[in-house]
């Protein structure tokens, strides 16, 4: 699997957040090269905080499979789960998660503890840390510099565009965007 490629789209999901003044965090699962269940962050629009990318995109492929079984699909997510995304993740039984920014403050795929792949478990979960990584937490960073007030370090655009082509940021030595 192209994990760059897959990657993009929870990308994109995140901005969708990020339109509605969400934190820009979003996700997809795939399955079969298709993607069966994607999400993104609506915990202040649905007042709901369990309404998390990973979780609603679990939902929307349990629908998808009429399972909730995730058997032979991937979840892509542009930051590290946590407590409760790994939890969804493990009873989902998906078997493998890719994840672009680690969260420093709830990432449990890792950083502060690892849920996804705990012994105790009856279910691990293969996981590929840091895939767009820089990408994954310009989204985030630029996203709570505006809240504070700070210019964005560099503007992103979606990467598939209508026109059919991969866009991607540019950035000069200086962190400004070209």
């Amino acid at each position: 699997m192209n994990h760059e490629f897959w990657m993009r789209y929870a990308i994109e999901e995140a901005m969708e957040a990020q339109k509605l003044g969400e934190v820009p965090i979003g996700a997809i699962i795939v399955r079969n090269d298709e993607i069966i269940g994607r999400g993104h962050n609506l915990r202040e629009t649905s007042v709901d905080p369990t309404a998390h990318a990973e979780m609603i995109a679990i939902r929307q492929a349990s629908l998808h499979l009429q399972a909730w079984r995730l058997l032979d699909c991937t979840l892509y997510v542009t930051l590290e789960p946590c407590p409760m995304c790994a939890g969804a993740i493990v009873q989902g039984r998906v078997p493998r998660v890719v994840f672009g920014a680690p969260d420093p403050k709830a990432g449990c795929a890792g950083t502060l503890m690892n849920l996804l792949q705990e012994d105790r478990f009856n279910h691990r979960v293969e996981l590929v840390e840091g895939v767009l990584r820089e990408e994954c937490g310009l989204l985030l960073t630029n996203f709570f510099r505006t809240l504070r007030g700070k210019p964005p370090l560099v503007h992103l655009t979606p990467f598939h565009e209508a026109d059919g082509h991969e866009h991607r940021p540019q950035i000069d030595d200086s962190g400004e965007s070209k």
